[in-house]
């Protein structure tokens, strides 16, 4: 090592949000490529990269040190804050300097700190800093840095057993000391440093020099640093070199300014930019030499300046594995479970199996039981040898303490592979009986912790979250974390906000993307005709899309993760920092990566919504019928019941657990369940790697015996039979590699994960091949084989995940057969799959189902199953194998009117029922534009006898809901002149303040689900008002016609409930002989069909040809129907496809089967459009217009075609290591699907009443299959 190496003791990441510009393995790069032995990360604010950037270290060879930069809320002079210096810039600008700041670095075995405290004490401080300031802008204070230094002790405690400090401080140029040395006020900065060394322990203070150019009178300019150097030379402090790195490379700075002006959320310009130099990046130690020597100004100085900031660097290396704890495995402690001192885990294991093998096995006699036993004894050895018996018993425990709060609870993934699991009450499905294999899930060859993944209700997660903080403690227990990073629609909307541009333009330019990396920006406009004729290739955007993709993956901000607990012993909190989540639960600083790779037991308690729906549908069942459902209980939910399954052939599965996509409700009508089993295939078919070989096919003609089973080989008869020979199933890849080799599943199950990339692939064939040929098989038996191999190692479905899906499945279809109407009211009140209310509605209405209206006496918060009793039924079944369920009607929910709060829901039922609107307007605290959208919803219909349609025409003495409208503004009026004021305000959706946050993190607590009290009523309560307006006869204003309920619904609820949108287009459609989703299956296969509908779904799913596909789901009012979209056809219609809402579809039928068709589009026109037409011209102005558009969407696509050609070598595609060909742009979320809860206004004609505001779209927050 020559004299003039350097280290990076100051360098921040992409994890300092909007503040770094490089990933933490672009730093290490740059640092190996300048041949830079260590280097640090220092990010802001917190640790969120240090994992990654260790192992990333590792990898390089290059030793890590870790460290925070933190603002200081409390300077150590006297305990005033440090006055605020302006110091001039390039062209007049000032720096705004707000707090200052220091850097820490954690000390390590160099500085004679035993292993781990430095790292711990770095944690603690992270931690405590970010629990006791503001959520978002953590503030750390001196004396908070000295404890941490001195390992949490107190000072006195220290004096008596001293040790060497924890963590070492940088005052840099930001820092108290710096700026007064900039402001020129020396006393004050010698009186500023004195007091630092005095308040830390010995060798825990150094200075930083920072010396990257700028000009005169900027913080880390020459003056500034040799100021810096000489106070340091005089108090005898060290000194150390940085360059507070900010980027990898030179040409980053562009990214920072970007990211300085979306920080500050102002535009990109001198004035406005944090830096005051073009320095900032990862510079060589040659230009660090020659920075060390402009500083110093002379060599012996500038040696030693370049010596120190080695020494600190040496005694702050860390060890990943010593240090971090990465590599071993840190789970709670016996004693926690119950397990008395000395006794061993393995024991207790091992009883607790054998005890629930008689409840778990009844009837299966003496050789049953054996097999049992064997296989129990062979899971619990591989457990002991690799010591997880601790782990399988505290996942036990948990899902015990959530059983026994009442909620729903199931395992996912490969656990339910496992007999222990299956004994522990873990998983609800039977391993043997469904021959899943546990070296799948957890192999004695594989040396970490398994995977089991619990699904809950989605309703009461955050009551589970809270409950395991509870049985566990807050020292042991943390939620994981997640990074939000910079994808193309952020990345839009932050340069252009930066550049200036104007905000109706950049909100347009990130609608029209998918939902798709940054980086690809550019490529998605060559390659998705959507894009190519908006003019997003203008040289104009030239470096506006540079920029985009600049930011591409870099993090936004943190995040709880939906699922991620961490389980640990009570060192938890030496190993992680800890923050606040906005709900209040403490959070790791690392996402679930991170956490496994630190050997911490990360439990994801995934909330799945519909497993809430189900709870809901029981629970109604329960109240409406007095029948208990326990869909659990295989006496009373038996899996083989016939009316289900035939429910599921009919492919009308809207709702149910996975089988309800396009794809899903095809591949169900062409394969037919018949049994338990078929529904784990059907799950594990509708996957990449069966559809890349086109196995679905010759499954599918085998069993239906259209073909001869076609096996690769005899000897895998066994292993196959269940598929008619096709490879399913991971487990099955597993015995074809241990029949065909010879070695065991374990070791099968290594090859199989092996082949997960190219590099694999080609090593297991080149071992597999000759193995294969060894044990007898031919040439090409060997050449067949393979091929099947490596389409299926990496791409194949797990069994015992889909056996773990079809359990819900099921149930989820047992409901919709047996129960549908509380089933579907589960569904609408909490949303799981990925089609709106609305279509659900209509679901309901073809099982005969009635859709009551919004009701303030009697809807709730809830959608609610009731009797129709004496009421006239309205609908009956559509078809002779759906459930009837006339005699029942579902109610809509108060929690979707627009606007209204929780606490304002909870006031309206408290107060159920009312006898008039003036008696609701008295007894709730509901705001005025709320009453108002209850009013036009018909939320008082009934109350005042307003009937169900309208004529348009009013009639002196009848009430109307325009009358009702008139009484809420002389109700306000009334209030207002009583009490001089309107209680009426709206009041934002509460939510935890800061201190809130941070209180109940920092006592490990939930925070309760935002909402008001209810019991707070307005003040008519308490003051005489006067005489309350009474509601006078009608006025004769005309009541709200068809057409206008359909649009205040919509607008309202985002439901169409009284009538459907489609049906007041219905001559037209008639005219144009549009096929309705009921008479679609009396369709010829290969007749060319007209389709119409209300867009409900979009997806982009991969096919083997590796080219763009779109399924398009419209609602008709009497179903789905589907159309799919190739590649070859999008480019004249993809724009209408994406961002028009009213579509009419031109496509030819495809028959599959007695229930499997679907539809080839070759076109897509908005109907909106051609209504207008019609309602000029008839039949031959709609035929005119549809001849237009067609060849002007044609011209405008040719014209993209061609000048995408010019722009584009090749089209792109990606590859999988198994061959699998895959579109860039399938199975994302596509152009025009809204980000957040949906809820996108968009514009809709109705038929005589021009354009609606309408929330046409829907993006549930669950799906089928999450």
């Amino acid at each position: 090592m020559s004299d003039t190496d350097f280290v990076h003791l100051h360098v921040a990441s992409g994890f300092s949000m909007r503040y770094g510009a490089s990933t933490p393995q672009d730093l290490v790069d740059r640092a190996a490529a300048h041949g830079q032995h260590a280097l640090a990360l220092t990010d802001r604010d917190g640790l969120y990269g240090a994992v990654r950037f260790a192992m990333a270290c590792g990898r390089a060879g290059i030793s890590p040190i870790l460290g925070v930069d933190l603002a200081v809320g409390e300077p150590a002079a006297q305990g005033r804050r440090a006055p605020r210096v302006r110091a001039p810039v390039r062209g007049g600008a000032v720096v705004d300097l707000r707090l200052p700041r220091v850097t820490v670095l954690a000390r390590g075995r160099g500085a004679g700190t035993e292993r781990g405290l430095g790292w711990a004490a770095l944690c603690r401080l992270v931690t405590d800093t970010h629990l006791r300031g503001e959520r978002g802008t953590p503030v750390t204070l001196p004396d908070l840095l000295a404890r941490w230094a001195r390992g949490g002790a107190r000072r006195e405690e220290w004096a008596q057993h001293p040790e060497p400090s924890r963590l070492r401080v940088l005052l840099g140029p930001d820092s108290d000391v710096g700026r007064a040395v900039l402001a020129r006020r020396p006393t004050e900065a010698r009186a500023l440093l004195e007091r630092w060394r005095a308040l830390l322990p010995a060798e825990a203070l150094a200075v930083e020099i920072v010396m990257g150019g700028g000009p005169e009178g900027s913080p880390g300019s020459r003056a500034h640093s040799r100021r810096m150097l000489g106070l340091a030379d005089e108090l005898r402090v060290p000194a150390v070199l940085t360059a507070a790195v900010r980027h990898a490379t030179r040409d980053g700075v562009r990214t920072v300014d970007v990211l300085d002006a979306a920080r500050r959320l102002v535009v990109l310009d001198s004035r406005h930019l944090d830096r005051v130099t073009d320095a900032g990046h990862l510079a060589s130690s040659e230009e660090m030499w020659t920075r060390a020597l402009e500083v110093a100004g002379e060599h012996d100085r500038a040696a030693r300046l370049v010596a120190t900031t080695r020494a600190v660097a040496g005694e702050c290396v860390l060890d990943a594995r010593s240090d971090l704890g990465i590599g071993a495995v840190h789970l709670p402690e016996p004693s926690i479970l119950g397990i008395d001192p000395g006794d061993d885990p393995q024991r207790v294991l091992t009883e607790r199996c054998r005890a629930a093998v008689g409840a778990r096995f009844p009837s299966v006699g003496d050789a049953g039981r054996h097999t049992v036993l064997s296989r129990l004894d062979d899971e619990l050895r591989v457990i002991a040898d690799l010591g997880y018996p601790t782990y399988f018993l505290t996942v036990a425990e948990v899902t015990d303490l959530i059983k026994a709060r009442g909620v729903r609870v199931a395992a996912r993934g490969s656990g339910a592979g496992s007999l222990v699991n299956y004994l522990l009450g873990i998983s609800g499905v039977d391993p043997i009986r469904h021959d899943l294999l546990m070296e799948r899930f957890c192999s004695p060859l594989r040396a970490e912790l398994p995977d089991i993944d619990v699904d809950v209700e989605s309703a009461r997660r955050t009551e589970i979250y809270q409950a395991i903080l509870d049985r566990f403690g807050g020292d042991r227990v943390t939620c994981v974390s997640m990074m939000d990073t910079y994808k193309v629609r952020h990345s839009i909307r932050d340069v252009g906000a930066a550049l200036g541009m104007p905000p109706v333009e950049v909100d347009e330019i990130a609608k029209a993307f998918p939902h798709i990396r940054a980086r690809d920006a550019r490529s998605a406009i060559a390659d998705l005709p959507e894009l190519r004729s908006r003019g997003l290739d203008a040289p104009r955007l030239d470096t506006f899309f540079e920029l985009v993709e600049r930011l591409d993956g870099l993090p936004r901000h943190i995040a709880l993760h939906p699922c991620g607990v961490v389980l640990s012993n009570a060192g938890l909190l030496d190993r992680t920092p800890v923050e606040a989540s906005w709900l209040g639960f403490p959070m790791s600083q690392f996402d679930k990566d991170d956490v496994e790779t630190l050997g911490l037991l990360k439990l994801d308690v995934l909330g799945i919504r519909m497993q809430s729906a189900m709870a809901h549908a029981v629970a109604e069942v329960r109240r409406v019928d007095g029948v208990e459902v326990d869909l659990d209980d295989e006496a009373k939910v038996p899996l083989d019941d016939e009316a289900t399954f035939r429910l599921i052939r009919s492919t009308h599965t809207l709702g149910c657990f996975q089988i309800e996509s396009p794809g899903q409700r095809e591949l169900i009508g062409k394969f037919g369940p018949e049994r338990f089993g078929d529904l784990i295939i059907d799950i594990s078919l509708f996957r990449p790697g069966p559809v890349k070989s086109d196995m679905i096919t010759p499954f599918l003609e085998s069993r239906h015996g259209w073909s001869r089973r076609r096996l690769l080989h005899p000897s895998l008869e066994p292993a196959l039979a269940e598929t008619e020979g096709v490879v399913v199933f991971h487990e099955q890849v597993l015995r074809i590699v241990a029949e065909t080799t010879g070695v065991t599943l374990a070791q099968a199950d290594e090859v199989r994960r092996t082949m997960g990339t190219s590099h694999g692939q080609a090593e297991i064939e080149a071992w597999w091949r000759p193995a294969a040929r060894a044990r007898g098989y031919a040439q090409a038996d060997v050449d067949r084989i393979w091929e099947v191999l490596k389409s299926f190692a990496s791409f194949g479905f797990c069994k015992a995940h889909a056996a773990a899906f079809a359990l819900p499945t099921y149930h989820s279809a047992w409901l919709k057969t047996h129960h549908p109407a509380a089933f579907l009211a589960g569904v609408l009140t909490h949303d799981p799959g990925m089609y709106p209310k609305r279509l659900i509605l209509d679901d309901a209405r073809s099982l005969g189902i009635a859709v009551l209206g919004l009701d303030v006496n009697a809807s709730g918060d809830t959608y609610r199953v009731e009797r129709l009793d004496g009421r006239e039924r309205t609908f009956t079944p559509m078809h002779p194998d759906l459930p009837d369920a006339s005699d029942q009607g579902i109610r809509l929910s108060l929690t979707d009117v627009k606007g209204i709060s929780d606490a304002e829901v909870a006031s309206i039922v408290a107060g159920q029922p009312y006898s008039s609107l003036g008696d609701f307007w008295s007894r709730t605290t509901v705001n005025r534009a709320v009453v108002e959208r209850l009013v036009l919803a018909g939320g008082f219909d009934s109350m005042h006898g307003i009937g169900a349609t309208g004529s348009g025409l009013g009639r002196r003495g009848r009430i109307t809901r325009r009358d009702l409208l008139l009484h809420v503004g002389e109700l306000d009026r009334w209030e207002r002149a009583s009490t001089g004021r309107s209680s009426r305000r709206r009041v934002p959706p509460p939510s935890l303040g800061s201190d809130q946050v941070r209180e109940r993190a920092a006592a490990q607590s939930q925070a309760a689900r935002p909402v008001v009290a209810a019991t707070d009523q307005s003040v008519q309560l308490t003051l005489d008002l006067g005489d309350r307006p009474e509601l006078t006869p009608g006025t004769g204003l005309p009541e709200m016609t068809g057409p206008e309920r359909v649009r205040a619904e919509l607008d309202v609820l985002g439901l169409d409930a009284s009538a459907h949108v489609v049906e007041f287009y219905g001559p037209m459609l008639d005219a144009l002989g549009v096929v309705r989703s009921r008479d679609l299956l009396r369709s010829r296969s290969r007749s060319e069909v007209w389709i119409a509908g209300v867009k409900v779904a979009t997806q982009t799913p991969p096919i083997r040809t590796g080219r763009r596909v779109v399924f398009l789901t419209l609602d008709d009012a009497t179903g789905p129907v589907d159309a799919t979209f190739f590649e070859d056809v999008q480019g004249p219609y993809a724009a209408t496809i994406f961002h028009s809402w009213l579509l009419l579809v031109r496509g030819v039928v495809r028959r599959t089967g007695p229930r499997g068709i679907s539809v080839r589009a070759t076109g897509a026109w908005e109907l909106a459009g051609l209504w207008d037409a019609w309602r000029d011209g008839g039949h031959p102005a709609v035929v005119s217009a549809l001849e237009a558009a067609d060849a002007e969407a044609v011209a405008r696509a040719e014209a993209g075609e061609l000048q995408a050609a010019e722009q584009r070598h090749g089209r792109r595609v990606l590859v999988h290591a198994s061959g699998f060909t895959q579109s860039p742009y399938a199975d994302i979320k596509p152009a025009g699907a809204p980000v957040g809860d949906g809820r996108l206004v968009a514009s809709l004609a109705i038929p005589e009443h021009g354009t609606s505001p309408r929330k046409l779209w829907h993006s549930s927050p669950g799906s089928s299959g999450h």
